[in-house]
């Protein structure tokens, strides 16, 4: 019996084949394929007053989105301290400060309540990160950002796809990430993108992401180099290869079945992991999001023996994730209470979720965890 694993990657002959012939073409930096992949992806998520630049990975994009709004040392950000790493060192590669902010319970999204009480005139920006299969409250983080001049960034990481009131997550932040690692919804093997409001501001991103050169993107898109070109700002090589774009690219002609297949599997895991009385499941109903991720709510001294029954089984779990306050890095930046996220953090477990899951692993999950809590 296969073992099933939490993240499964969609990979099928056409990625296969358009790799393969991006390595024919043999223009092996950014060019051609990442200007397409950027217009695709910015027509699925039907942007018009937003411009989307790709980079190398979604750290990238979050530390180019840090030195976008020009936060430095003495600045603060706050963040939800239930938050990937990434987020935390991208705050501190431009020598900013995170605070910590605890979760709402309902969504385990940054409860902006809290984050408001944390806000001083030295507040830079909030990270405002949506969890697995539930969005934010981003209403309420554009009226702090209005209320207070500081910038929001989206960490868009789990949520390609979703859409928050009738609008596509990407077409209303400030500022947006997307990631497209091995793991996530939609993957280009490595890769990121940030959704930035001006095109002043998508100009920067451009030279920021080649380490500072100024060579027009449009020579580039034509796989052609600029010889002579400007440095004007500091810069990173956080540019998006051809390769991976063009992996990208079939990916995103997959977005409809791939989020029809993850909301029908969350649903049914929905409905029989409601029933478990020591269980909590997701409050959704997954008709307008792409779920990343599923995750379930159990006692804290359930949680290692339920792993390790399902691992008995060939079933893998994970734990998303340990907060930033719990890191030796971290454990001394200031943060408000965090009692959810405490909470949280003992009980959270993820279940697996993959594109196109089968209906024999969708069974073999459901079937293992509902014998262990029935035992």
């Amino acid at each position: 019996m296969h073992e099933i694993p939490v993240f499964k990657p969609l990979i099928t002959e056409q990625e296969i084949n358009a790799a393969t012939e991006s390595l024919r073409i043999g223009w092996l930096g950014m060019g051609a394929a990442v200007g397409e992949f950027e217009q695709h992806l910015s027509d699925y998520l039907g942007l018009q007053d937003r411009h989307l630049v790709a980079v190398s990975t979604g750290h990238a994009a979050l530390h180019l989105a840090m030195m976008l709004i020009e936060a430095c040392p003495g600045d603060e950000i706050i963040t939800p301290s239930f938050n990937n790493i990434a987020d935390f060192q991208a705050i501190l590669a431009v020598g900013a400060t995170p605070v910590f902010c605890d979760i709402d319970e309902r969504t385990l999204c940054i409860d902006l309540v809290k984050a408001e009480a944390l806000i001083t005139p030295r507040t830079k920006a909030i990270i405002v990160m949506d969890y697995d299969c539930c969005l934010a409250d981003h209403d309420q983080a554009a009226r702090l950002a209005e209320q207070y001049g500081i910038r929001i960034i989206h960490d868009a990481a789990h949520s390609l796809g979703s859409a928050y009131k009738g609008r596509k997550v990407g077409t209303f932040s400030d500022l947006c990430m997307f990631s497209f690692d091995p793991v996530k919804t939609i993957t280009t093997i490595d890769g990121g993108a940030l959704v930035v409001r001006s095109e002043a501001e998508k100009q920067v991103l451009h030279e920021m992401r080649l380490i500072g050169m100024g060579q027009p993107a449009a020579v580039m898109y034509e796989n052609k180099r600029a010889w002579t070109y400007d440095v004007q700002r500091l810069g990173f090589r956080y540019h998006l290869a051809n390769l991976h774009a063009a992996i990208g690219l079939v990916q995103l002609t997959k977005m409809p079945a791939i989020t029809y297949s993850r909301q029908q599997t969350c649903k049914r895991y929905n409905e029989h992991f409601g029933r478990l009385p020591l269980v909590q499941v997701p409050h959704s109903d997954f008709n307008d999001v792409t779920p990343f991720l599923y995750y379930i709510r159990v006692p804290a001294e359930h949680r290692q023996p339920l792993r390790d029954y399902m691992k008995a089984d060939g079933i893998d779990t994970g734990i998303h994730w340990q907060p930033g306050h719990y890191f030796a890095l971290l454990k001394d930046m200031p943060r408000g209470k965090l009692e959810v996220t405490e909470q949280i953090a003992s009980e959270i477990l993820s279940l697996p979720l993959h594109s196109m899951m089968s209906e024999d692993d969708v069974l073999r999950v459901i079937t293992s965890v509902t014998r262990y809590f029935e035992a």
